[in-house]
């Protein structure tokens, strides 16, 4: 394949938009990067999105000279809010809520079970810890996938056998390595006491 140096600039401006947009995506949702190869079908799909967008956004100000820069210019500008737009969609659940209530689906958009139980339940968690230590508290961040990071635990307290409480005095905030976590507990919204959900 010999391509001359325009040729390449010029391919490279058509797909940038989609390569943005993917990036925008993938930068503000817990989606594992896809591979190469699926990651250029998404940049192709996104192009195609974003390229209608522009289009439309040229034919409905036709009074705009736009040229090749504004062009790429407005192209990038509808590739951010493309890729924020989905990621928004994606976080919220929104296609996927609507598709189950149209029972087509029973599938949510969340990248994990593990993930969708703490997007759903905004609650206290106890975190069973490996040695039978049991800690309680508000995870104010957690881990996307139960495999790597961690929960950084607020208004925590070790639960005892008896289930009575020793609170962490002067303690800001715990942060428990998910490779420690053995089980965790969601509690119910109606048992919070020290933060509103």
């Amino acid at each position: 394949m010999d391509w001359s140096s325009s040729e390449f600039v010029a391919v490279l401006s058509f797909l940038l938009p989609g390569f943005v947009a993917a990036w925008v995506f993938h930068g503000l949702t817990p989606y594992p990067k896809p591979l190469q190869f699926e990651r250029l079908i998404y940049a192709l799909i996104l192009t195609a999105i974003v390229n209608a967008f522009v289009n439309a956004t040229k034919l409905f100000a036709p009074g705009i000279l736009w040229g090749d820069n504004g062009t790429l210019a407005l192209a990038v500008a509808m590739a951010f809010a493309t890729g924020g737009g989905f990621a928004f969609i994606a976080n919220r659940d929104l296609a996927h809520r609507l598709l189950r209530r149209l029972q087509i689906t029973r599938e949510n958009s969340f990248p994990s079970e593990w993930y969708s139980a703490f997007s759903r339940h905004t609650s206290f968690v106890v975190l069973h810890l490996e040695g039978g230590r049991r800690l309680y508290g508000w995870p104010e961040e957690w881990p996307s996938s139960p495999d790597k990071g961690h929960f950084l635990m607020v208004d925590a307290e070790w639960l005892k056998d008896d289930n009575s409480s020793i609170e962490l005095e002067n303690v800001e905030t715990v942060v428990v390595p998910v490779s420690e976590v053995e089980m965790v507990e969601l509690m119910r919204p109606k048992l919070l006491t020290k933060r509103e959900a």
